[in-house]
């Protein structure tokens, strides 16, 4: 803050008034005549002028104060750092794999609608339903110190005893059985030696090949204390998926669910 310096010799006396202006240093001296653009041809308005200056100080002082109580200071966490990737884990041949393992080149989108009859939908539970599970079991072992890789293997071991197989493993050359995705990396992390601290999230996401279809579930967990932003970030983000599942139904079409998503995102 800077010291304004005013002076004038109105009626043969000087009057000075100091004040903070404007976070300058130097003393600035201006005349009456120069701060108002016209002359002043009374004290009295020149005291109301100098009173409109200390009023402005004020505010601004109050402003600033208002700033420095208001802005909560946020411990910026350490960029992600990759670790060291463990070699593949093996498969028991006798569960069936999906088409794409073994080749470099993912599947093409299939260029005809998918209607399913009773049996394949009743399949396509089955897989859902076994996910979710795997994706909850995986989700009580976040703590500050596991490792991602850890949760990998336990991942691919739970799938292998249900009988299904890990659809990331061989996706496109992706080396694990599930996608761990730790706080600004934003989805499809490679489970890896990084231990988890205090205060990350992870996203976990789990999809199951059983029975020649597809179940694929993801959620985000909190690792210890974590910090409200954060918080308050996966509740967004878990509210406009809620929101956007509600939209789904038969001859519903796919736009409505991203403006409904981004409708609740914008009045969060």
């Amino acid at each position: 803050m800077a010291s304004l310096q005013l002076s004038s010799s109105l009626h043969g006396e000087p009057l000075s008034k100091s004040t903070m202006f404007m976070g300058m240093r130097a003393p600035l001296t201006f005349s009456p005549h120069t701060l108002s653009g016209k002359h002043l041809h009374s004290r009295n308005q020149f005291v109301v002028f100098s009173k409109k200056l200390w009023g402005l100080e004020e505010a601004m002082r109050i402003r600033r104060e208002r700033e420095l109580t208001s802005v909560t200071k946020v411990k910026r966490r350490p960029p992600l750092r990759r670790g060291k990737v463990s070699p593949c884990l093996p498969m028991p041949d006798h569960i069936p794999k999906p088409p794409y393992v073994g080749s470099n080149l993912l599947p093409e989108i299939s260029s005809e609608y998918q209607i399913h009859d009773s049996e394949g939908i009743a399949r396509m539970r089955a897989a859902c339903e076994l996910a979710a599970r795997v994706l909850d079991n995986a989700g009580k072992l976040v703590r500050p110190s596991v490792t991602t890789d850890e949760i990998d293997k336990a991942v691919h071991q739970m799938i292998i005893d249900a009988g299904a197989y890990p659809s990331p493993l061989g996706y496109g050359r992706f080396p694990k059985s599930v996608c761990t995705s730790v706080n600004e990396c934003m989805c499809h992390g490679i489970p890896d030696s990084r231990q988890l601290q205090d205060g990350d999230i992870i996203n976990i996401d789990v999809t199951v090949y059983l029975n020649g279809y597809h179940g694929d579930t993801s959620k985000t967990f909190f690792c210890g204390d974590v910090s409200d932003e954060m918080k308050r970030l996966v509740k967004v983000t878990e509210e406009c998926l809620e929101r956007g599942i509600a939209i789904c139904k038969d001859g519903a079409q796919f736009k409505k669910i991203g403006k409904r998503i981004r409708y609740c995102f914008l009045c969060s």
